[in-house]
């Protein structure tokens, strides 16, 4: 039995207007790709509608395959006008944003292509587009490299008469060799200061809260320790499986694909300390700070901390789904795993004994990504009405997706003579407090490029501090026996071990089955 309290903003709130970003010209490499279709597109069209854009911005589009700029916007429309993270829809503002859209076809192996580039580029400012460059690099982690040294080989890594910056999207890199070595690549012919590499977790609103939550309130943050806190469970599932993206599965896998970034930035931001201001240095210096604390494990450790999952045949929300074997793309006896599960362990003197666990898998029950830190229970003495099984642990859960928010779960006395206690929940949403118009995250990591913020974005250390925690459970995967896979069905919560490496004095995952 529990309750439910809703929490409200003690004003009324609102959405502030959203700043405008600076003048440039954006070249989005991989243009075709799913990413600009289902994210980019739809995130600057918003920010077109909403006067973000300062006259001059453009887009140019770049990928293999041959169209017109036409059909580019014709394709970007029909994207654009179904996405769920357009916020509003109208004709008229999608022609004009579909004015500054433009598409060029062009094999970036081929090093004659990069003479060319320039040549449309400077051609295209001529005309009245920005003397500022933003590219964006939307392609395969292979392509990164190549595409950096071609822009570096024909001066496109700087303006005279304006600013330069890239965007890298993830994966940086497979392991720690081959991110330092894109590193490498990048430094020698950009800035750090120009080189912005995007973890779209960061740009959501939660996200970025748990600053706010955590320092900004003097009742949080001196129970944020070893002292008050049990464990912290982090869990990203999503009912999905790898649909179209199975060659791309096949030499990524959960590990690399969801917890080498996305859940270690959560990780991060949960247990960082705070930051002497709210600046891409200062944050990204605490952040780096964890990773270096995050304690590194053994093949042995590995056995016994780690637990990884493939699914089989199943149902999700009642229809029937294929086992990871039989999905395109895939090889039928493939031991790559689609589920994961890590206990990390944070050597400093903040989190010393406080085991944070982290789970994240495909074809699980239903799509949440959330933060939950378990507090420790009170000795019972007082409640003697009350078995020691039914006191629960306090719980704050920060949900990044869906139902963006907060909630906090403490004891309350329940009705009647007798000293009995019962679980109620404390629940604050973004959309009923804030409305439906906060910036989704591709819209705020995008203007924050464009205005040259570096805060959301990870710095070359801490991409390196990632991969030190991730390749040494990769190579010990290698080497010890896989799991009997498929080891979990379509519709549960992965695999029975998982269970396992979390339980004891009263530890388990939240359940994923509503």
């Amino acid at each position: 039995m529990s309750a439910v309290i809703q929490a409200a903003p003690v004003q009324p709130a609102t959405v502030p207007p959203l700043p405008k970003a600076d003048s440039c010209l954006l070249i989005i490499f991989g243009a075709s790709g799913d990413l600009t279709k289902r994210k980019l597109v739809p995130a600057l069209y918003d920010l077109a509608c909403a006067g973000c854009m300062a006259p001059g911005f453009e887009v140019l589009g770049i990928s293999r395959t041959k169209m017109s700029s036409d059909n580019f916007r014709t394709a970007m429309h029909d994207f654009a006008a179904k996405s769920r993270d357009t916020r509003g829809w109208t004709d008229t503002c999608w022609d004009n944003f579909a004015s500054r859209l433009h598409y060029a076809s062009g094999d970036i192996n081929d090093s004659s292509y990069f003479p060319k580039l320039k040549e449309q580029l400077e051609e295209m400012t001529k005309n009245g587009s920005s003397s500022n460059y933003l590219f964006y690099v939307s392609t395969s982690a292979s392509l990164a490299g190549p595409l950096v040294r071609g822009l570096g080989s024909v001066g496109l890594n700087k303006r005279e008469n304006g600013w330069t910056r890239i965007v890298l999207e993830k994966p940086f890199g497979r392991d720690l060799e081959s991110a330092a070595a894109l590193n490498q690549t990048v430094a020698e012919v950009f800035e750090e200061k120009q080189v912005y590499r995007i973890d779209h977790y960061l740009g959501k609103e939660t996200v970025q809260n748990m600053l706010v939550f955590r320092f900004g309130n003097s009742i949080f943050e001196p129970v944020w320790n070893r002292n008050y806190i049990e464990y912290v469970e982090i869990s990203n599932a999503e009912p999905l499986g790898v649909e179209a993206r199975g060659a791309f599965y096949e030499e990524t896998g959960a590990l690399r694909d969801m917890m080498a970034n996305h859940l270690l930035q959560l990780l991060t931001l949960t247990a960082m300390e705070p930051p002497v201001a709210f600046d891409a240095d200062s944050v990204r210096e605490q952040k780096v700070a964890v990773l270096r604390s995050i304690r590194p494990m053994t093949l042995q450790e590995v056995a016994r901390k780690t637990v990884r999952g493939q699914y089989g045949a199943g149902a999700i929300n009642g229809q029937a789904v294929p086992a990871y074997r039989d999905e395109p793309n895939v090889s039928p006896k493939s031991n790559r795993e689609t589920f994961a599960a890590v206990e990390f362990h944070i050597d400093n003197w903040r989190w010393a004994g406080v085991p944070f666990f982290v789970r994240t898998g495909k074809r699980l029950p239903r799509q949440v990504t959330e933060i939950r830190v378990h507090f420790k229970r009170t000795p019972q003495a007082l409640f003697a009405g009350t078995s020691d099984e039914q006191i629960e642990h306090n719980i704050m859960t920060m949900r990044i997706q869906p139902d963006e928010g907060i909630s906090m779960r403490f004891a309350a006395k329940q009705p009647g003579t007798s000293m009995k206690t019962i679980p109620v929940q404390m629940d604050f949403m973004y959309k009923d407090a804030f409305g439906g118009d906060t910036p989704v995250a591709y819209e705020t990591l995008l203007l924050d490029a464009m205005r040259g913020d570096a805060t959301l974005f990870t710095r070359r250390d801490e991409v390196e501090a990632e991969w030190r925690i991730i390749t040494p459970i990769e190579e010990a995967w290698a080497e010890l026996p896989p799991p009997s896979f498929p080891n979990y069905p379509a519709g549960s919560e992965g695999p029975a071990e998982s269970h396992l490496l979390i339980s004891g004095d009263q530890r388990k995952w939240h359940t994923l089955i509503r």
